[in-house]
């Protein structure tokens, strides 16, 4: 009986230790589902996400297993680009200014264009890669539609980017800043180096050759060959050529602007005729000189330091802008107007001066302006060279006849040399003379030669002779347009005397010759003395002794007679004084020597009479029978011919239409070709 209580004891016991570790075990696990609550909704909120991640994901294993091989061919190279592209970025910090550092600063550039080169060489590679990679989980269907799709946008817009300025925007750009920095040095060394060069400072070599010295240091051309080199090797040339052309140009006008070139604009319209801009013509010369010889010269020794390496094409087309933009043309163009001005015998000598220059400067023009890239230059000049020829050559042949309609003309009224003599004896001294003589013949020869015929010297020797037989002819035939012939024999006289002095001794005068001018001074001996034989040579007749006998029974008589003869004397020397008073003879030793005949043939005869008779008339008062004493008489006659004070300033000559305006010269001057 105790036993079976004994056991049921045991058993109640062990129930409640059993029990007791149960609710140990139920409490554990209480406070275990307390921890792993929050772990539950932490799960539960990553499950969306998760599943996001894995949803394109729809294969097998096996199919999982072989993707791995192509994604990782795919990775490496893309791994690479990405480090090279951040490496580029990593230079940015050394491009920011060539100027302090330029050798470190090319060296940069230089690492960046071989990134840059790397960069898009493998970036292709690695968008074909992935390309391949998309397809194939496509073509595997690894990964949904969707997913692909996006893939395919962001490969079709990485493509886009690359083929874009042939990769430029890879680097976001950096190399184009890089670039358009190292332009940026291009140009300061340039403005910064670039002075005006002053004429002023200069003294123009004449015929001898001028080697125009580098207007920029050897050590900053240095530095431009450098920076050319870099920035031609990305394709920069034409703009580093534009860079170079504007601040080359802009300095060469800069040094032309000084000179006051405001007349290389004129119009035709804007003037009378060449002479009223002989003066623009002269400066035109020098200062087409100095532009060539000096700043062209200089600009085409320039181009070649700077662009040699690039070749011939390159650096004369450079120089060929900079020429056309700096004002060559302009040069050109204002000795094109002067061909189209009027024709005027100036005119010819200013363009045998415009042809004098031209052909001085041939050589530098050939050599300067001789490429392809100066074809209008060349052509403009041909032009104008055509021009100069023609134009002077046809003034020349034409000349003759344009004296001969000088015919037409009247003479002067005073019996002076008329503006034509005096213009045509200095014009063909000058024709004759050093300064125009080789160039005149150099031009006829050209001219002829284009028309396959052949110009002598002798041509121009007889062209002037026949020019000086009609100015003879001219003089015959004004002598005849006189109304008295008194006044045609001091015009005779005048243009005679004129003639062999203003000859003799001259390039003309010897053409002439010594029997030619002794011929005119014969002339001017012949006419002198039949001027005077048919005026003041008739006076002294008035003063005859016959009939004056003076006794005391015949003074009355005398007296009459006395008065009479002095009185015709009187008047018919102030009617020939009146006349002649006005008349001029221009020479003044020929003005002098011909008073002097007048007074030998009046005054010796006035003074006897006047002594034998004058006291018989003294008593009827001094003026009114003796109205000149000796003295008074000599001082008349030595007021004779004497020019008037100028009036039209200097002389010069105006051919309206292409005539010649023959007109009476100015009479205390003797006109001159300018």
């Amino acid at each position: 009986m105790m036993t079976m209580m004994e056991k049921g004891v045991e058993n109640l016991i062990s129930a409640r230790k059993s029990l007791r570790v149960n609710l140990e075990k139920s409490k554990a696990l209480g406070v275990s589902l307390d921890k792993a609550g929050p772990r539950l909704v932490e799960i539960s909120q990553r499950l969306p996400s998760l599943e996001a991640a894995i949803r394109p994901i729809r294969a097998q294993r096996e199919d999982l297993g072989a993707v791995v091989g192509h994604i990782n061919r795919a990775v490496v190279p893309a791994t690479a680009v990405l480090k090279v592209f951040d490496a580029i970025h990593g230079l940015e910090k050394s491009l920011s200014d060539p100027e302090s550092d330029l050798p470190g600063y090319l060296g940069v550039l230089k690492r960046l264009k071989e990134a840059f080169r790397f960069l898009g060489e493998n970036c292709d590679m690695a968008i074909q890669w992935l390309a391949d990679i998309v397809e194939y989980l496509k073509d595997h269907s690894v990964a949904d539609g969707k997913f692909l799709s996006s893939l395919k946008e962001a490969l079709t817009s990485l493509r886009e980017l690359h083929s874009e300025e042939d990769g430029g925007r890879l680097d976001g750009g950096l190399l184009e800043v890089a670039l358009g920095r190292l332009e940026n040095e291009f140009r300061r060394l340039l403005t910064e180096n670039s002075v005006p060069l002053p004429m002023s400072s200069l003294d123009l070599p004449g015929d001898q050759p001028c080697i125009a010295p580098s207007p920029l240091p050897v050590s900053v051309i240095k530095k431009l060959q450098t920076v050319l080199t870099r920035l031609v090797a990305n394709k920069r040339l034409e703009k580093c050529v534009s860079i170079y052309v504007e601040v080359r140009s802009s300095n060469v006008r800069e040094s032309l602007q000084a000179l006051n070139l405001d007349y290389l604009e004129i119009s035709v319209s804007e003037f009378n005729d060449v002479q009223s801009i002989e003066g623009h013509i002269a400066n035109w010369s020098k200062h087409l000189e100095f532009a060539v010889k000096h700043l062209l010269e200089a600009e085409y020794k320039l181009c070649n330091d700077v662009f040699e390496r690039l070749g011939l094409d390159v650096w004369m087309g450079c120089f060929a802008k900079i020429a056309a933009q700096a004002g060559i043309l302009a040069f050109l163009q204002f000795g094109k107007t002067v061909t189209e001005s009027k024709k005027d015998p100036i005119k010819m000598l200013k363009l045998l001066d415009i042809f004098a220059s031209l052909n001085k400067l041939r050589l530098d023009f050939n050599r300067l302006f001789g490429g392809a890239a100066c074809a209008e230059i060349q052509k403009l000049t041909r032009d104008l060279i055509k021009r100069v020829i023609d134009g002077a050559s046809e003034l020349f042949w034409e000349l003759q006849v344009q004296v001969e309609l000088q015919r037409q003309v009247p003479p002067p009224p005073d019996g002076s040399v008329p503006k034509l003599i005096f213009f045509i004896t200095d014009y063909c001294n000058k024709l004759l003379g050093d300064d125009y003589k080789s160039i005149l013949t150099q031009v006829l020869v050209i001219e002829r030669s284009w028309k396959r015929e052949i110009f002598q010297e002798r041509q121009l020797f007889d062209e002037l002779l026949n020019i000086m037989r009609a100015v003879q002819q001219n003089l015959e035939t004004w002598s005849k347009g006189y109304k008295d012939n008194t006044l045609s024999y001091v015009f005779l006289m005048n243009n005679h005397w004129h003639l062999y002095k203003h000859l003799k001794g001259t390039k003309l005068g010897f053409l002439l010759g010594d029997s030619w001018l002794r011929e005119h001074e014969q002339y001017k001996d012949y006419y002198s003395a039949v001027f005077l034989r048919e005026s003041w040579a008739k006076l002294p007749a008035l003063l005859s002794r016959e009939g004056l006998i003076l006794f005391s029974g015949g003074r009355a008589t005398a007296r009459d007679l006395v008065k009479k003869r002095l009185k015709a004397f009187n008047e018919a020397f102030d009617d020939m004084y009146k006349k002649q008073s006005n008349w001029v003879i221009l020479d003044k030793e020929l003005r002098e020597k011909t008073c002097q005949l007048i007074i030998q043939a009046i005054v010796p005869v006035y003074r006897s009479y006047m002594q034998n008779y004058g006291p018989l008339v003294e008593q009827e008062g001094s003026s009114k029978y003796a109205k000149y004493t000796v003295q008074s008489l000599e001082k008349t006659l030595n007021s004779l011919f004497v020019p008037k004070p100028a009036r039209h300033g200097s002389f010069k000559v105006r051919v309206p239409g292409g005539k010649f305006n023959n007109s009476v010269a100015d009479q205390n001057q003797t006109a001159t070709v300018k």
